[in-house]
């Protein structure tokens, strides 16, 4: 019998990442896989700007204990919807955080209402730093998937990039039997993470998406924060070149 290792445990507590800057682990999701479901774990990412205010990139599902975490932590200013894919727990947060603003990914507004998932968005990303957080993060969109974009951001302080799920990591030793075979299947197993195959078949502008991965580059970021599985929190550069092999 195959018992995978608990997953990145303890949940819904603040890991410091670098000065600022924290990620929360948050509990197991269902996810469609090759025509049924597979458990992801989760992962949000929550960064303290100039005046004080958090900045949730991704917000889990919440619990008691997160949230005096975070109220200790400072005030929640903005919740961050990166992908059409992460936004489900959006509207639990915004629930505890009303003065908070909720940003809105490309393509999230429409699939929370055809998903029937009541969400109110008040603004939505676009590819550059908004102004409340341009001193703090970078940001752009990541285009050229004809059905999905991910807003990704830098952490400047830290030189950290924060991607949701243009690269998924996952541990073969904290994975069951069936989940390790779906995540070699698409691609994302550690130490070969990248976005997942059915992700990499939707980018038919690849031009467009190798210029994007070049601003990234750019950045020169030192680790990678990931929604799902190992972070890269060294050899930044040498992980997304060979994350995104599958652009040449």
């Amino acid at each position: 019998m195959n018992v995978a290792a608990p997953l990145y445990e303890p949940i819904n507590t603040l890991k410091p990442v670098a000065p600022g800057l924290w990620i929360v682990d948050g509990p197991i999701v269902r996810m469609a896989a090759l025509g049924g479901s597979a458990p992801f774990p989760t992962r949000m990412t929550v960064a303290r700007l100039a005046d004080g205010g958090l900045w949730c990139h991704s917000p889990v599902a919440p619990d008691a204990a997160l949230f005096a975490a975070i109220d200790a932590l400072g005030p929640v200013r903005h919740l961050v919807s990166p992908n059409k894919l992460h936004y489900a727990h959006v509207a639990a947060w915004k629930r505890r955080y009303p003065d908070a603003v909720a940003w809105a990914s490309p393509g999230v507004r429409e699939r929370a209402a055809h998903q029937k998932i009541h969400v109110s968005f008040d603004a939505d990303l676009g590819d550059r730093p908004e102004p409340a957080w341009a001193a703090e993060l970078d940001q752009l969109r990541f285009r050229g998937s004809r059905v999905i974009e991910e807003v990704v951001f830098l952490h400047r302080a830290s030189a950290t990039l924060i991607l949701a799920d243009l690269i998924e990591n996952f541990e073969a030793a904290r994975l069951g039997t069936a989940m390790r075979w779906i995540a070699r299947l698409g691609g994302v197993l550690d130490p070969d993470g990248k976005a997942p195959l059915d992700m990499r078949l939707t980018f038919r502008d690849r031009a467009t998406a190798r210029a994007c991965l070049q601003r990234i580059m750019g950045w020169q970021p030192q680790r990678v924060i990931l929604a799902h599985g190992r972070c890269y929190l060294d050899n930044a550069g040498a992980e997304l070149r060979r994350a995104f092999r599958w652009l040449a």
